[in-house]
């Protein structure tokens, strides 16, 4: 199954949808209100000048001579100034009657929709300036009239779109900056509710480097279970691990006790060719069972958790005992190992590895081992032991790593100890290579493993 996106991004960009979404609904609900509310204005407006207008009506004269007058004057000067946007008009039996000054020489267009007495009718023509024209309508019928009036007034609605526009250009300048808050405060958020993952992940690598046993620390009560069963999962390996190496110990036990009683009943054996045979086979098998079961115990340790060992304490241990095992060739072994170095893995592999590797020089060296250790890398580590000897031909070199393979059999030895290094290291995710040493002149092996 292919990897997910990240989750902060995939919160992060939940939020932005939101956020942009819910801002964009509210800037078209926001200015849609704000129109409706500027034309309720301008309708309760032209409303009060068409009371006006009906209250300023009157009919002068009798008979044919009788004519529709204006009393007074509207008191909205722009009614007086020519094309200035703002109009009225009175209608009678299709006629126009009377006209504002801002008409000039033109009239509003007649409707098509009739009016009840009274009633306000609103519609939009075409503005006597250009653009378009909100005409508010009203039919009345005056005590001394024949026949009814249409009384219309007129706003350019310009005045509505430009004060719409202005407002919307403000609205989007504000939700912009809300947006960018908004979205600041999401980033925020999804950043500190990621913290407690990002200190599991750094529990988890303190885990994997070896620095602890377990995952520590409190976490949130959504991640807080979590952590409890990989803590679980951690201890019941740990407890399994722990079978298997007693499980291991007691195998070993069991069978070196009847290989040492063969080997000691050997020695006492009158057939000197005999013992000598058996003597040879029981130390085969015994370096045979201790290679097997150190693949079993590498196998079980190589991937736990926590397991940390000091470098220079371990290998300083080899350096004492190796000149103790072979007194009869006045070995000098030179240490050269930085304190701090650590090794993540069980310790008794990190002896048993070099170990081989220093017994395996002591017997081809010429009196000079070079034992040293250092950094290797990003979490790795490289042992190298080099002798003075007469070292391995190139074309031998991978054919000694083979188990039982040995290039003298005057020198004691079962051939193991080289293979069972290789084995260990590989089961540890590190190599062993074998090359010819520059300075000392012998067989240089370099060991690499994984650091802590």
């Amino acid at each position: 199954m292919g990897r997910v996106g990240s989750l902060g991004r995939r919160l992060l960009a939940l939020a932005v949808i939101w956020v942009l979404l819910a801002l964009l609904v509210a800037g078209v609900a926001l200015t849609d209100l704000f129109r409706r509310h500027v034309e309720a204005d301008l309708t309760r407006a032209m409303e009060q000048h068409l009371d006006q207008l009906t209250a300023a009506l009157s009919f002068q004269g009798q008979g044919e001579g009788r004519q529709l007058v204006l009393a007074r004057e509207l008191s909205d000067p722009r009614f007086e100034r020519p094309l200035s946007g703002l109009y009225w008009q009175v209608s009678e039996a299709g006629e126009v009657r009377l006209r504002s000054r801002s008409l000039w020489d033109q009239t509003l267009p007649e409707g098509g929709a009739v009016p009840a007495d009274g009633a306000l009718h609103l519609r939009r023509a075409a503005a006597p300036e250009g653009g378009t024209a909100l005409i508010w309508e009203r039919r009345v019928s005056l005590p001394d009239g024949d026949q009814p009036l249409y009384i219309a007034v007129a706003a350019n609605a310009a005045a509505v779109e430009a004060a719409t526009g202005n407002f919307a250009r403000v609205l989007a300048l504000s939700l912009g900056v809300l947006a960018l808050g908004l979205l600041a405060a999401a980033l925020v958020q999804v950043r500190l509710g990621l913290v407690p993952l990002d200190r599991l992940r750094a529990a988890l690598a303190d885990l994997r480097a070896g620095r602890s046993t377990r995952v520590e620390g409190a976490f949130p009560s959504e991640v807080q279970p979590l952590v409890d069963d990989l803590n679980q999962v951690l201890a019941d390996n740990t407890d399994m691990v722990e079978r298997a190496r007693t499980q291991a110990g007691n195998l070993a036990h069991a069978l070196k006790t009847p290989l040492a009683v063969i080997a000691n009943s050997a020695h006492g054996m009158a057939d000197a060719e005999g013992a000598r045979l058996i003597a040879a086979e029981t130390e085969r098998m015994r370096r045979q069972i201790d290679h097997h079961l150190s693949r079993a115990r590498a196998a079980a340790m190589a991937r736990g958790a926590g397991l940390r060992t000091a470098v220079a304490q371990a290998l300083a241990g080899l350096a004492r005992t190796i000149p103790r095992l072979h007194p009869d060739r006045d070995i000098v072994l030179d240490l050269q190992v930085p304190d701090g170095l650590l090794f993540r893995g069980e310790g008794q592999d990190l002896q048993e590895m070099a170990g081989n590797l220093l017994d395996n020089a002591a017997k081809w060296c010429s009196g000079r081992i070079r034992l040293s250790a250092a950094p290797a890398g990003p979490g790795q580590l490289c042992i190298i032991v080099a002798d003075d000897g007469p070292g391995i031909p190139a074309d031998r070199r991978a054919a000694v790593l083979a188990r039982g393979t040995r290039l003298d059999e005057a020198v004691p030895g079962s051939g193991l100890g080289l293979a069972i290094v290789d084995d260990l290291a590989r089961l540890y995710g590190g190599s062993l290579e074998l090359d010819e040493d520059t300075a000392l002149g012998g067989l240089s092996a370099r060991l690499t493993l994984p650091g802590a």
